[in-house]
């Protein structure tokens, strides 16, 4: 008599687990679908993971890579260089990985896939809409009074300006050090700061919302840019088109007409 009252439930339970897991597998397969923009079985996501300053640059080269790629969605994760490694490091999953400096690439080691240098860049002064601070070079940055934003030291740019820094005997006291590139144009945009010390790359992407300042020095320190699938990745061979597609001569007129320097 008491075993209807003690199956019951379990047969209750089993009833609604599978009814909560029917919904869960139709939402899996949807956002399966809707991934890789044809909806096919087919269908692959690659994840890129590239710094801040490659954030226009990528964008249309992922566009052009998606077009030349049926079933293929690149899925872009745009942020300081040091800021990625971590996370790959920590266990996020990325296929591809793009350095605004050979120092951060090296500190994947064995999770890097053969990287290759696709890019250079140099540093460029940005300051608000019409200088109203009148920057003229470097030298000005170290001047009392003058707010300026930078990348921290561990970040590519950070770690470029210090190097300009030595090289020119200038010491900048930023009033704040931002994570990456585009935080600094962020705090020069926002009218926070006076100027900051980004690429040359970044104001022209900019575009009018900075006035770029060029300074001569900027030559004596440019960084190279690593490209490199990452290792034990989930689509290896598409990794590595994306790499080799980053490498051509499309992807490297993207970069040019961007003011990247050849590598």
């Amino acid at each position: 008599m008491n075993t209807p009252k003690i199956l019951a439930p379990k047969r209750l339970f089993a009833a609604t687990a599978a009814a909560l897991l029917i919904p869960l597998a139709a939402c899996g397969s949807s956002d399966d679908s809707s991934s890789g923009g044809s909806g096919g079985s087919d269908d692959q996501t690659l994840t890129v993971f590239a710094a801040a300053s490659l954030t226009s640059t990528f964008t249309e080269i992922a566009k052009d890579f998606e077009a030349a790629h049926d079933g293929v969605n690149v899925k872009l994760s745009f942020g300081g260089s040091s800021d990625l490694v971590s996370q790959i490091q920590s266990g996020a999953p990325a296929d591809v990985f793009a350095s605004a400096d050979t120092a951060n690439m090296d500190k994947l080691g064995k999770d890097a896939e053969d990287p290759k240098d696709f890019a250079t860049n140099v540093l460029e002064i940005a300051t608000p809409p019409g200088n109203p601070a009148k920057i003229t070079g470097f030298q000005d940055l170290g001047k009392s009074g003058v707010k300026v934003v930078v990348c921290a030291p561990e970040v590519p740019c950070g770690a470029a300006a210090q190097q300009m820094e030595q090289k020119t005997g200038v010491t900048i006291k930023p009033v704040s050090e931002e994570q990456s590139v585009t935080d600094v144009l962020g705090k020069v945009t926002s009218g926070e700061a006076d100027a900051g010390l980004v690429y040359v790359t970044d104001v022209t992407a900019a575009g009018k919302q900075v006035t770029g300042v060029p300074f001569p020095e900027s030559s004596k320190v440019v960084n190279t840019y690593p490209i490199a699938p990452v290792a034990d990745s989930d689509h290896s061979d598409l990794a590595q088109e994306f790499v080799d597609y980053v490498l051509s001569s499309d992807g490297q007129k993207v970069l040019a007409d961007a003011g990247f320097g050849k590598p």
